[in-house]
C-alpha cells in the first residue's frame, strides 16, 4: 500500500470522525432543547392545574356558603310560614269554638221557643174552645132576642134586615159625603198652596232678563237736505220704497227723522233697515231702492230663520217642522205691550219646563208645548180669528202632538183644555206676562192696583186697623195697628187674614208681603217745680 494512499484513507477516517462527533453534537444539542421545551412546558403544565385546583376550591367554598344561606333562608321561610299556619289554624279553631258555643245557645234557645209556642198553642187551644162555647150562647140568646123582636115588632127576620141595612146605608152615605168634601176640602188647600210653591219656585229658577224692547220705526237722516233726496222727483222715491217694502214712509216736519210705517212688524224693520242703509249709502233712486229692499229681505229673514232654530235649540226640542222653524223666529219683531214675543215664548217654555219637572211630567213636552204656544201671533195680521185658534190650527196642520195643539188653542182660557200640558202653559204664560216689569203697565192701573192694596187692608178696621200703606211698587203692604184694639196675637193673626183676603181679591205674580206694626207708645212729661 502506498504512502498516498494510506494518507486518503486517514484523512477520510477522521472526516467521519469528525461528521461523527459533529452530529453527536449536534444531536445533543437538539435532545437538549427538547429537554428544556419540555421542563418549561411540564412546568406551565403544573402551574395551570395549580390554578385551576385552585378556582375550584375557591369555587367549592363558594358553593358552598351560597348553599349554606339559601338553606337558611329557606329554614326561616319555612318556619315563618309554619308559624302563621298555626296561627291561622289556632284562629279558626277560637271560631269555631265561638260558632259551637253560638249554635249551642241558639239550640237552647229554640228549645225555650219550642215550650213557649206549645204553651200558647195549649192556652189558644183552650180560649178557642171557649170562644166556641160562649159563641153558642150568644147565637143562643141573639136568636132568642129575634124572636122575641119579631113577636113585638110582627116584622119577620128579612124585613128586619132590610130595615136595619136601609139606616146602615143612609147613615154611611151622609158618613161618606161628609168625608169626601172633608178631602175635597183638604185638597184644594193643598193643591192650591202646592201649585203657589210650585210656581213661586219655578219663578226664582228662572234668572230671565226683563224685556222691554220695542219695534222702532223711526230712521235718523244727518241733515233736513236728506228728506228731499228720499221724497225724489215728484216722490218717486218713495213710491217706488213703498212699493218695494210694503211699508208707507212719512216725511214731515219733524227735524233729522223719517218716520217708517206699517202693520206687519217684519216688514215694518225691512223697511227701517233699507231706509238707513239708503241714507248711509246715499244713492236713492227707484234701482236702488228695489236693490237695497230685496237685499234687505234676504237678511231679515236669515235672522227669523237663524232666531227659530236657535231658539228650538236652545229648548232642546227636535222634530219641529221647518215650516214652524220661520214663523217662530218672526215672533223676534213682534211685541205685545212692550214685551218681545220671542223673549216672552222663551220665558214660558223655560217656566213650563221647570212646572213640569216639579209635578213629574215629561219637561220637555212642556218647554214645546210652552216654546210654541204663541205661534198664532206670526200670522194673525194674515188671518182671520185670535192667534190662540190660529196658533193650534197651523200646529196641528204641521203635525205636533195634541198636548202642544191644546196648550196653544187653550193658554187664554178660551175654552177647557183636557190635558195638564195646557194648564202648566197657561200658567207660566200668566207668569211671563205679569211679572214686574215684563209689560208696560199704565200709571192709572198701577195706582188703582195700590190703592187696591190698601183698601184691602182698611176692611179690617173693626178689628184694629189705624191704617195700611203700599209700598216698594206694590211688593209689601204695611198695617199700622191700634195697639188698645189689638195685641201681638191678634196682630199676627190679622196680618195672615189681610195676606189671604190679598190672594182671594187680587191677581200678582211671586208674592206680596204683610207686615202688621203694633206699638204702644207710653207719654208723659217731667215739669220743673221752683
Amino acid at each position: 500500500m502506498s504512502v498516498p494512499i494510506v494518507l486518503a484513507q486517514i484523512g477520510a477516517l477522521e472526516i467521519v470522525l469528525i461528521v461523527l462527533v459533529v452530529a453527536a453534537a449536534g444531536f445533543g444539542g437538539w435532545a437538549f432543547l427538547q429537554y428544556s421545551k419540555f421542563k418549561k412546558a411540564h412546568g406551565e403544565a403544573t402551574a395551570i392545574v395549580e390554578q385551576a385546583r385552585g378556582e375550584a376550591e375557591r369555587r367549592v367554598k363558594e358553593a358552598e356558603v351560597e348553599a349554606r344561606d339559601k338553606t337558611l333562608k329557606a329554614r326561616d321561610q319555612f318556619q315563618k310560614e309554619t308559624e302563621a299556619t298555626r296561627q291561622e289554624l289556632k284562629g279558626i279553631e277560637r271560631r269555631l269554638e265561638k260558632r259551637e258555643d253560638s249554635l249551642t245557645e241558639q239550640s237552647e234557645l229554640l228549645v225555650r221557643k219550642e215550650k213557649t209556642i206549645e204553651s200558647i198553642e195549649r192556652r189558644l187551644s183552650d180560649r178557642e174552645k171557649e170562644i166556641d162555647t160562649k159563641k153558642a150562647e150568644i147565637e143562643a140568646a141573639l136568636a132568642k132576642e129575634l124572636d122575641q123582636l119579631r113577636q113585638i115588632s110582627g116584622m119577620n127576620r128579612d124585613q128586619a134586615c132590610e130595615l136595619f141595612l136601609k139606616r146602615v146605608s143612609e147613615e154611611m152615605e151622609q158618613e161618606e159625603a161628609d168625608i169626601i168634601k172633608a178631602v175635597v176640602d183638604r185638597a184644594n188647600e193643598e193643591a192650591a198652596t202646592q201649585a203657589r210653591n210650585i210656581v213661586v219656585q219655578s219663578i226664582q229658577r228662572l234668572a230671565s232678563e226683563i224685556t222691554m224692547e220695542s219695534t222702532v220705526a223711526s230712521v235718523d237722516i244727518p241733515s233736513d237736505e236728506m228728506k228731499g233726496r228720499v221724497i225724489g222727483r215728484e216722490g218717486r222715491n218713495i213710491r217706488a220704497f213703498e212699493k218695494a217694502t210694503g211699508v208707507d214712509v212719512i216725511v214731515d216736519d219733524t227735524p233729522g227723522v223719517v218716520i217708517v210705517s206699517g202693520h206687519d212688524s217684519v216688514r215694518r224693520e225691512i223697511g227701517r233697515r233699507a231706509m238707513a242703509k239708503l241714507i248711509l249709502d246715499g244713492r236713492i233712486h227707484p234701482a236702488r231702492i228695489e236693490e237695497i229692499a230685496a237685499e234687505t229681505r234676504k237678511e231679515v229673514e236669515a235672522e227669523m230663520q237663524e232666531a227659530g232654530r236657535q231658539a228650538i235649540m236652545d229648548m232642546k226640542i227636535r222634530g219641529v217642522n221647518n215650516k214652524i222653524i220661520p214663523l217662530l223666529g218672526r215672533l223676534r219683531f213682534r211685541t205685545s205691550y212692550g214685551q218681545n214675543v220671542l223673549e216672552h215664548a222663551i220665558e214660558v217654555a223655560h217656566l213650563s219646563g221647570m212646572i213640569a219637572e216639579q209635578l213629574g211630567l215629561d219637561a220637555r213636552l212642556a218647554r214645546r208645548a210652552g216654546l210654541l204656544h204663541d205661534i198664532g201671533k206670526a200670522v194673525d195680521h194674515e188671518v182671520e180669528g185670535g192667534h190662540p185658534e190660529i196658533g193650534a190650527d197651523l200646529l196641528r196642520r204641521y203635525g205636533e202632538a195634541t198636548e202642544v195643539v191644546e196648550a196653544a188653542g187653550c193658554h187664554h182660557d178660551l175654552k177647557p183644555a183636557s190635558n195638564i200640558y195646557a194648564w202648566v202653559v197657561s200658567s207660566a204664560d200668566a207668569v211671563s206676562a205679569s211679572r214686574p216689569g215684563a209689560r208696560r203697565e199704565s200709571l192709572e192701573r198701577y195706582i188703582q192696583r195700590l190703592e187696591k192694596l190698601e183698601s184691602i187692608a182698611m176692611q179690617f178696621k173693626d178689628k184694629g186697623v189705624e191704617s195700611a200703606y203700599a209700598i216698594q211698587a206694590g211688593r209689601e203692604l204695611r198695617v199700622i195697628v191700634e195697639a188698645d184694639k189689638a195685641d201681638d196675637a191678634m196682630a199676627t193673626k190679622l196680618a195672615r187674614d189681610i195676606a189671604k183676603q190679598i190672594e182671594t181679591e187680587l191677581t200678582f205674580p211671586g208674592e206680596i208681603r204683610v207686615t202688621a206694626i203694633r206699638e204702644k207708645r207710653a207719654i208723659e212729661y217731667a215739669r220743673y217745680v221752683s
